[in-house]
């Protein structure tokens, strides 16, 4: 379960805006996780319960952004949408393919108050 290590980052990073930021409440935080990241979201909700506890974190509103998986055809330049990593092209059927979204995993926007 990488979800409890991605939480600790988040929480690590958090902790230091804050200090640099010269304190404060984070109210919200963005999340841009994409389909096609590998991160399992009700795993990371559930770690992030247990882990935000008494961190900077805790009580912090949590939005989660998840950028649909797209590609384009390395052989025919089609740009489809990938429901997995290794679907192929709907056109020409070739495997092979450039990632152009979907694998995002970071902090979009922290908002201290």
């Amino acid at each position: 379960m990488h979800e409890l290590s991605i939480v600790t980052s988040i929480i690590k990073t958090a902790e230091y805006e804050v200090e640099t930021s010269g304190g404060g409440r984070i109210v919200e935080i963005i999340l841009e996780i994409g389909k096609l990241s590998g991160v399992e979201i009700q795993s990371l909700h559930f770690v992030w319960e247990l882990c935000a506890k008494d961190s900077v974190l805790d009580k912090t509103k949590v939005t989660i952004l998840e950028p649909e998986g797209k590609a384009s055809c390395a052989e025919c330049e089609t740009e489809f949408i990938l429901e997995k990593i290794y679907d192929s092209c709907p056109k020409c059927n070739s495997p092979f393919k450039i990632i152009i979204s979907g694998k995002e995993l970071k902090i979009k926007k922290l908002i201290i108050n």
